[in-house]
Formats: structure tokens, sequence, C-alpha cells
């Protein structure tokens, strides 16, 4: 049982404890005063579950955290299990035993890498995960009238939620699943499943149909295949003798064209040789007479440099002379006689000497000249021989120049060059295109190409090239025939290993794929039976879980204060019915009091809760459970529910939670414990009544 919840900051509840017993509590108060909040509180402290969208909206508006504590005794043990959250959305979990006032952790946190995790540790103590604590402790608002006010098909619809009947849906879509993935997985595998053994048959039958008649036509072309062969061979052979001639003929063309490219080359080459020689007898021919001179010239010469140094020297001499007699001309100038005395030293002089005399030296200079002039003359004529001599001996030079770059020594060898000149124009044939044999006379590789050229006349003399190209064009003809037939049978060959192949394959499709096939009618079968909810199984089991909610119910009734001493459920075909049995006779759901109905509806509800495990935790909330009821049966309900301390006083004992907003309707009861939920500025404000 639940001994106490803690809120701080938790949705509508700043800071919130209740206390609980065994019994029945219940919350009253106004919608939107934080009663429903109860139930996320202990899911969340548990496991972590609540209704709202997020771990944040657990926050109360203008916290930063928030938090939910449960306490609660399992078998004789105290635990308690906190969860807080904070505005970031992290999380911190806590659940610990409570040993002599001591606190002893148990788990710590949701690290599941770590193997460790909270949640799972509540679900070992408790024996309910959350969606099992839904169905068997908290009855949600209208699920307790609709268990009353239900047809008998909805009741059975209801029945398979609670009792985990509609998970075999859940079950046979998944068998579908898996049906539809083995499938998937054998097309893969193979290229084909179950469904297509019928066509896989007939292509069996058509593949075989086709290699048998594939056959026949195969040994045909064989054979003819064989005949082209030989007929091909035949041709080959002959082709091989006669190539070596075609060959020899080509090389026949060969060497003309080769003997002919050679004679113009050579024909060029003597003309060539002809022109160059030619060409130095035309150069060296009047040199030797030049050269000749050559020595006689270069003494001339030299004498007459000679003769020019000798002329320039009595021309600088005669220059020194002039210059010299015009300084006495000037001093002569100066020293004329003054009444036969010297303008000196005043001395009786008679005559003046020559040099002094002015006259004199006027003759003296004009003479000069003359004889410069003369010899100027002189040297001019020398320059003028000279460069006679130096033309004449460069002509020399350059002629012995030409006879030393021909390499001509003397006139014998002019004319040996000439003669060499008429014995090459002769060997010159009239017409290059003309006679070979005539060609053949250049020189002796000529005549040894035109002597192979003989040779391969003779060796292909007699063969016809035109017979020769249509052998080969018959053997091309048969080949291509050959080559035909050769397609033809490696594309039968290929067909009829296809089909083989194709065969094998579709036998060992087939037979894997009535595996298969038997596999999938199991599966199918399977399905039907057990999965259905319709199916044997799932009838078995409903009927169990009918008798076993029966039972319970009839155990909670007889401490309920009805007439109603027992309870059966039933099931039809298309919905469950329900039976109620006093002492003597059979009671109509229908003709049941409103008081009757919420404790058979109750009952009921308890019974589903004691199939599904409840009894670690023994705790069953009823959420808004007068929603809908009009105001005598709420008036009933609330005598039934001041009948469940009866339960609670049982050898298992139930805590019930009782969450209602008609407060007036507990105003005379005798429940335990109510707490009234108000709505405050500050948050929810939770007074024991």
């Amino acid at each position: 049982m639940i001994t106490s919840i803690e809120l701080g900051d938790f949705l509508a509840h700043s800071e919130t404890k209740l206390e609980f017993e065994n019994g029945v509590t219940v919350f009253v108060g106004e919608n939107g005063a934080g009663k429903s909040s109860i139930i996320d509180a202990i899911t969340f402290a548990l496991f972590g579950e609540h209704t709202r969208k997020s771990n944040k909206g657990l926050i109360k508006r203008g916290s930063n955290q928030g938090f939910s504590k449960v306490n609660f005794s399992v078998n004789g043990k105290k635990f308690e299990a906190a969860r807080k959250v904070d505005s970031k959305g992290t999380l911190s979990a806590k659940f610990s035993e409570l040993v002599d006032g001591e606190t002893v952790e148990i788990a710590a946190g949701e690290r599941k890498q770590f193997g460790e995790s909270m949640t799972h540790e509540v679900e070992k103590t408790i024996g309910l995960d959350f969606e099992k604590l839904k169905i068997a402790s908290i009855v949600q608002q209208g699920e307790l009238n609709a268990i009353i006010n239900a047809k008998p098909k909805e009741f059975k619809e209801l029945l398979n939620a609670i009792i985990g009947i509609d998970k075999l849906d859940v079950a046979s879509e998944s068998m579908k699943i898996v049906n539809k993935e083995f499938r998937e997985n054998i097309r893969e595998k193979i290229g084909y499943d179950d469904t297509h053994i019928e066509i896989l048959a007939r292509d069996l039958e058509t593949n075989k149909k086709e290699v048998e008649e594939s056959k026949p036509q195969k040994d045909q072309l064989e054979r003819k295949q064989e005949t082209l062969q030989n007929e091909v061979e035949n041709l080959r052979k002959k082709v091989e003798t006669d190539t070596p001639k075609i060959d020899k003929i080509n090389q026949l063309e060969l060497r003309k064209k080769e003997l002919l490219a050679y004679a113009k080359e050579a024909i060029h080459e003597i003309q060539r040789e002809i022109s160059e020689n030619e060409r130095k007898i035309h150069e060296c021919q009047d040199c030797f007479e030049h050269a000749s001179l050559k020595g006689d010239l270069e003494t001339k010469i030299q004498k007459i440099d000679q003769a020019i140094e000798d002329s320039l020297k009595k021309i600088q001499e005669m220059t020194s002379q002039t210059a010299s007699l015009r300084e006495k001309q000037i001093l002569a100038s100066k020293l004329q006689l003054k009444d036969g005395k010297c303008p000196v030293c005043d001395s009786n002089v008679e005559k003046l000497n020559p040099l002094f005399q002015e006259e004199h030296l006027k003759q003296e200079l004009v003479s000069l000249k003359e004889q410069i002039g003369l010899k100027e003359k002189e040297r001019d004529m020398y320059n003028q021989k000279k460069k006679e001599f130096s033309n004449k001996l460069q002509n020399a030079r350059d002629a012995e120049a030409t006879l030393r770059a021909h390499s001509v020594n003397n006139k014998e060898e002019l004319t040996q060059i000439q003669k060499e000149i008429e014995t090459k124009k002769q060997k010159i044939p009239l017409n290059v295109n003309g006679n070979l044999l005539e060609i053949s006379q250049i020189d002796s590789h000529a005549k040894m190409i035109f002597e192979n050229i003989s040779k391969l006349e003779n060796d292909t003399k007699g063969f016809d090239e035109q017979e020769f190209n249509q052998l080969k064009n018959q053997v091309v003809q048969k080949q291509s025939e050959l080559s035909h037939i050769d397609q033809q049978i490696g594309a039968i060959l290929q067909k009829i290993s296809k089909g083989e192949e194709q065969i094998k394959t579709l036998q060992n499709a087939i037979l894997e794929l009535n595996v298969v096939k038997d596999y999938v009618v199991s599966l199918d079968k399977i399905q039907t039976n057990v999965f259905s909810r319709d199916g044997p199984v799932a009838t078995s089991l409903r009927s169990w879980a009918l008798n076993t909610i029966s039972a319970k119910a009839s155990e909670y009734l007889t401490l309920l204060n009805t007439k109603i001493q027992r309870i059966l459920l039933s099931e039809k075909t298309r919905d469950i019915s329900i039976t109620c049995y006093s002492k003597k006779e059979v009671l109509e759901l229908e003709s049941l009091s409103g008081g009757e109905k919420v404790s058979v509806a109750l009952a009921l509800r308890l019974g589903m809760a004691s199939l599904l495990g409840a009894s670690n935790l023994n705790l069953m909330i009823l959420d808004e459970p007068t929603t809908h009821l009009d105001a005598e049966r709420k008036k009933s309900l609330v005598g039934v529910l001041s009948q469940l301390s009866n339960i609670s006083n049982s050898e298992t004992p139930m805590q019930f939670l009782i969450i209602t907003h008609d407060a007036e309707i507990f105003e005379d009861s005798t429940v335990e414990r109510i707490y009234k939920f108000e709505s405050t500025e500050q948050g929810s404000k939770v007074t024991a009544l």
C-alpha cells in the first residue's frame, strides 16, 4: 500500500504531503484543483511515466524544478521512490528501502548502459510495470460507468483490452508481417516464393520441352559444320601453297620500284659528281697561271713599300727644312743693314750671310716646295703601283686557295678529272624508266637488285593472281558460313545449357518452395488458431479469464451488502454476458438497483485487477467514478464505497483512492479519510476533513 505522497512544485502543487492508510481515501474538490495530479505523481515517482506532454510540463509555473516522492510498503517492507526534474529537462531519481529508520539506496537514475535502472528495480518490487499498473490499479474517468452500461459486445472488447487478449491482434499482425518478411526473404534468396510454385512448374515443363527440341537442331548443325570445316581446310592448303608466290610478286614489284628509285638516285648522284667536277675544272683551269706570279709580285710589293718609305722620309726632311727656313726668314726680315751697320752690334758690315738674306731664303723655300711636290707625286705613283700589284697578288693567292680547296696540284690532275667526267656520262642511261637491264649497268648495287628481280620473275612464272584472289574469296566465304554455323551452334548450346541450368534451378526452387509452402501453411494455422482473438487459444484464455474474474468478483460481492451472491461471466459468439445470482434465483442485470449495479461493476473491476496481479501493491484508484451518474446512482456509489472497508479488512487488504469533484455526496458517509483540494494563487491547497 502507499503510505504517503509528497509533492514539491509539481504541477499545481507547491508543497503538498498526503498520508494514507488501508481502506478508502477520497480526494474531493472542483475541477482543476489538482486532484488528478496525484495519479501523475504516483506514476512519475515509480516509473518516470505520466500523462503530460513532456517532463518539463510537470514543473509548477514559475519554478525551476519539481519533484514527487512516494512511500509505500510491500509484504511488510517499506520503500521510497523519488524523482526530480528541472527546467532543462534534467532528471534525477532514487529508489530506497527504509530499514530501522535508515535509508538504504537500491538504485539511482536510469543508466541502463551500466546495468542500472531504478524503474526496473521498482517493477521487480511491485510486480507490475507501468502499463499493467494502469490496467490493474487505475480506473480512469468513465471506465467504471462503461462496465456498468456496456453492451455485451462492447464489454467483450473491454475485457479483451483489460486482460490483454487484444494483444493477439498485434501478434496476428506481427504474424502477417513475419509471413510477409519470410516470403520477401525467400524471394530475395531464390527469386520466388510459395505463390509461384504453379508458375515455376509451367516454366519447368516449357524449359524441358525447349531443351529436347534443341538437341536435334544441334546435331544437324554439327554435321554441316564438319563438312564446311573439311572444305575450308582443303582451300586453305591451296592458298598456303600459292601465298608465297603472291608475296614474291609483291616483292618483285617492290624490287623493280627499288631499282628505279635507286637508279634515279644514282644518276642524280653521278650528275651531281659530274657537275661538281666540271665546276672544279672551270674554277681551277686558269688558277695555275695566276698562282705562278705570286712570288714575283710579293718581291715587287716589298721594293715598292721600301721606295714609299724612302719618299716619306725625304718629304719629312724637306718639310723640316721648310719650317727652319721660315723661321730664318722671319729673323732675316728683322736683320736689315742700316747705313752699312749691324742693327745689333752697330759694327760695320760689308754684306749679310745668305742665311740671313730674305731674298735668298725665299728662293730656297720655293725650291724646297717644288722638291716636296715631286716627291709626293713619286709617292703617289708608288702607291698606285702597290695597289695594282696587291690586287694581282690577291688574285694569285685566291687561285692558290682554289686549287688547294679542290685538292688540285697540277694540270695533269685536271685532265684526269675531265676523263672521269666523260666516263660517268657514258654510264647514264638514256631513259630511266626504260630497260631494267640497261639501268642495272649503272653500278654493282643496281646489278645486284636486277639479279634479284630476275630470280623473282623466274619463281612466279605462270602464277595467276586473279585465280589466287578467287581462291581466297572462297575461303572467306566458306569461313563466314562456318562462323555463322558456329554462332548458331553456340546459341543452341547456350540455350540448352541455360535451359538445363534453369531446369535444375526450377527443380531446386520448387523443392525448396514446397517446404516453404508447408511452413507458410503452418504459420497460417498458427495465426488462425493461436493469434486470432476468436480462435481456440483466445477463446480458451478468455474462458479461463472469465471464470477467474467471475470467482474473484463473487468473492468481493460477498463482502459488500447486496443480495447478489454470485456473478457469472460467459462468452457467446460475439459478446460476453453477465449473469447475477441470488440465493434462490437468477437476477437480470437490468432489474438491479443503481447501488447493486455499481457493486457489480466494482466487483468485476476488482476481479480484473486481481487477475492482472495487483496483489503486491494492493492499490486501486478510481478517477471521477461519479461521472455521468445521476443523483440516485451517485448516492448508491457512495454506499458501495462506504462498504469498501470490508474489503480493506479482509485477508488481502486493498487500498482505494477515490478522486471526485462531488464532495457533497460524502458528507454523511463512513469513508475513513477525505482530502479536500482547493485551487489558490499559491497553488493547490489540500486539507484533511
